[in-house]
């Protein structure tokens, strides 16, 4: 039998199997491929010694090309290392003190201590372990053996014997039962997940979706052809939104309904004079175009965007709408919003909500926007769409979404308790009786943030404010008379599985569980939990975003990136901590083309009047009217500067400590995950995702 390496067997066997090609090398810059038709050409008719003489020389070259690719692949992975450690030079150096992030207070929270004093640990550890492994001391699972007192030489030996007595007895068993603990709750929520995926699925495969009773408003008197529309009023809240009250504005004064029937509500909330003159301007200008358009500022601003809510549908107008759609300062509905949405409370009398998705005009701006719209798809496409067809409740995104005003009011309208406030009346709604509707055909444009501040902010509001709201509602839960499924879905699924349970195990179990597993292996992770099944989760994440599936990995990495700011933000919550009370407006961009505002204004009939024109006007609150735009310059913007977080920074730490120690027990899958989950921490920490700055 020829050895492996014998390539003149492995030529001859070739030219009996089929059609052989010999690569001619003679110049590696210039070479070609030559097909032998069949055995007994001429080439094949050469004496056996220059044959083997050729074919070294081909597996000699061949062998050359594949060592210039590895060498390739070895200078572009060099080149990326080069460019992080050049990148986070840049970011350490350039930082201003004045720069950091507001995390620095928070940063002196237990949470940072302990994940410090963690690290202190893991490094002191890691020192132990390597000098305890050069000596030859290889004392881990499963092969754990202690020395007899005759191998015991020097008092560093005695430590570490100490030691491993002391985690194999004492600290191993409580870890894996933690462990087992959080493994335990990850395959729950998996499997939640996995139900939603396959209820989405069967969704599409029948093409099932909200079907309205009737086809259109449209009334038979030819004298009153719009009599047959309902009032509705349009709700546009906001706080100091410079970059984006135009555009919204302007997109939802070409809403397609009777102009009779529509009045739309600026709910502006803006603490800075500038803003406020500019917005009101607007207001003006399109109200002198026919618009029934409405200017709102609140003298007192308590209660942030709930207060402001609850204050605008106390005015005595109201009364006569029957509907109220909202839609946040970056969201532009599309002119057929409201034809598309109000028409399935027609004939519904217990329907209280019709939520819309949102669509994101900057999803593909940088790796951060990116990697939202992979969670925010999976958000409607799967969870709120399967929650609407199967369970006739989720919970309401905040905008783009239509309320009957009577089931606002029967649920006790807004309130200023928590800052979700969206969820707050969506579950007492739920509590009252009322049903929701999804419509995953219509789609709202919206802007996703593009710093990694801006999510950061946000996320911590949406996983805090669940928490607060779960210790209010609880008791109405249990009190309300609805059935025992539905209490079950709200209390288990809605609150503690989706809320609670999915931040506390990803940041326990891939955080602090995984890296301690490390210094005391006696407690073990399987494989499938570090790799596997994340992986086959992130997948089923990502169906709905089909195109984004080169963004897995990253994905992965950066949802486990942010479970220590949503672990964080649970506690608060859950805890009334003071950060739980926390509201900071996220911040926008603006990234609607001038071309989508000039269209708007051609499609206005009034088009005679100057666009550019700043018309003054008088809020309903009984502010008296500013100064014109031109008469005071615009304040100096503070330039961006990239912040740095000092959580993420010792988890990076930590991380890659703890991958340095598995190089030990020789854990291939868990160093893997180890390295690359402590890069994408020390990226994130150093501000390096989203939108860049210096």
């Amino acid at each position: 039998m020829p050895t492996s390496f014998d390539f003149q067997y492995w030529w001859n066997m070739g030219t009996r199997k089929g059609t052989p090609v010999v690569v001619k090398m003679e110049n590696p810059n210039n070479w070609s491929m030559l097909e032998l038709s069949s055995p007994e050409d001429e080439f094949s008719r050469r004496t056996a010694d220059k044959d083997r003489g050729k074919n070294a020389k081909q597996l000699t070259w061949v062998m050359f090309l594949k060592a210039h690719r590895v060498a390739g692949c070895v200078t572009w992975l060099a080149q990326g290392l080069l460019n992080l450690f050049s990148s986070v030079k840049r970011r350490l150096s350039f930082r201003r003190d004045g720069a950091m992030s507001n995390d620095d207070n928070s940063s002196k929270g237990k949470l940072y201590k302990f994940i410090r004093a963690f690290l202190i640990f893991a490094l002191f550890m890691l020192g132990f372990e390597i000098v305890a492994h050069v000596k030859g001391w290889h004392f881990s699972a499963p092969h754990l053996h202690l020395p007899g007192s005759a191998d015991v030489q020097g008092i560093f030996h005695a430590t570490y014997i100490a030691w491993v007595d002391v985690r194999a007895n004492y600290l191993a068993p409580p870890l894996q039962l933690l462990a087992n603990v959080c493994i335990t709750l990850f395959l729950i929520q998996s499997l939640d997940r996995l139900i939603q995926c396959i209820g989405c699925a069967w969704i599409n495969l029948k093409r099932i979706k909200p079907v309205s009773k009737v086809s259109s408003f449209d009334s038979d008197d030819p004298e009153q052809p719009h009599s047959g529309y309902p009032m509705v009023l349009v709700q546009i809240p906001m706080c100091n939104e410079r970059e984006v009250y135009q555009q919204s504005i302007g997109a939802v004064t070409q809403l397609d309904w009777p102009r009779d029937r529509l009045l739309v509500q600026v709910l502006d909330d803006s603490d800075d004079p500038e803003t406020q003159m500019l917005i009101r301007s607007e207001v003006q200008k399109w109200h002198q175009k026919g618009v029934n358009i409405v200017y709102r500022h609140r003298l007192v601003r308590t209660g942030y965007k709930a207060g402001n809510l609850k204050s605008a549908m106390g005015c005595e107008y109201i009364k006569d709408y029957e509907f109220v759609a909202i839609f946040d300062a970056d969201f532009q509905p599309q002119s057929d919003f409201l034809k598309r949405t109000v028409i399935h409370f027609k004939g519904n009398d217990d329907l209280g909500l019709v939520q819309a998705r949102w669509s994101f005009i900057n999803k593909d701006e940088n790796l951060l926007t990116r990697l939202q719209y992979i969670n925010l798809s999976y958000h409607f496409e799967v969870e709120q769409q399967v929650n609407g067809v199967f369970l006739n409740f989720f919970g309401f995104n905040g905008t783009a979404g239509v309320w009957r005003i009577k089931a606002l009011e029967e649920s006790g309208g807004w309130l200023e308790r928590t800052t979700v406030e969206d969820m707050d009346i969506a579950v007492r709604a739920h509590l009252h009786g009322w049903k929701f509707i999804f419509v995953n055909d219509v789609k709202c444009l919206c802007e996703v943030p593009e710093s990694y501040e801006a999510y950061r902010k946000q996320q911590h509001r949406w996983h805090s404010g669940p928490m607060q709201l779960f210790r209010l509602v609880l008791p109405d839960i249990l009190r309300a008379k609805i059935s025992l499924p539905k209490k079950a879905n709200l209390i288990f699924l809605f609150f503690l599985l989706r809320k609670l349970i999915l931040p506390f195990y990803s940041f326990t179990l891939f955080c602090i569980i995984l890296p301690m597993t490390m210094f005391i292996p006696e407690a073990q992770l399987p494989a499938w939990v570090v790799c596997f099944v994340p992986a086959l989760m992130s997948f089923l994440n990502i169906l709905p975003a089909p195109k984004s599936f080169p963004f897995i990995v990253p994905y992965l990495l950066f949802e486990n990136t942010m479970s220590v700011t949503k672990f964080n933000a649970m506690i608060s919550g859950l805890f009334q901590l003071g950060s739980a009370y926390e509201w900071i407006v996220t911040k926008k961009v603006g990234r609607a083309s001038e071309t989508d505002l000039v269209s708007l204004t051609e499609r206005d009939p009034h088009t005679d009047v100057e666009l550019t024109t700043l018309h003054r006007g008088v809020s309903e609150s009984g502010l008296d009217a500013l100064t014109k735009l031109n008469e005071e310059p615009l304040k100096p913007r503070k330039k961006k500067v990239n912040r740095i977080y000092r959580k993420e920074l010792v988890l990076a730490f930590l991380l890659l400590t703890a991958s340095a120690r598995s190089l030990l027990s020789v854990q291939g899958v868990h160093f893997y995950f180890l390295l690359f989950q402590g890069i994408s921490f020390l990226v994130v920490g150093l501000d390096l995702i989203g939108e860049q700055a210096m």
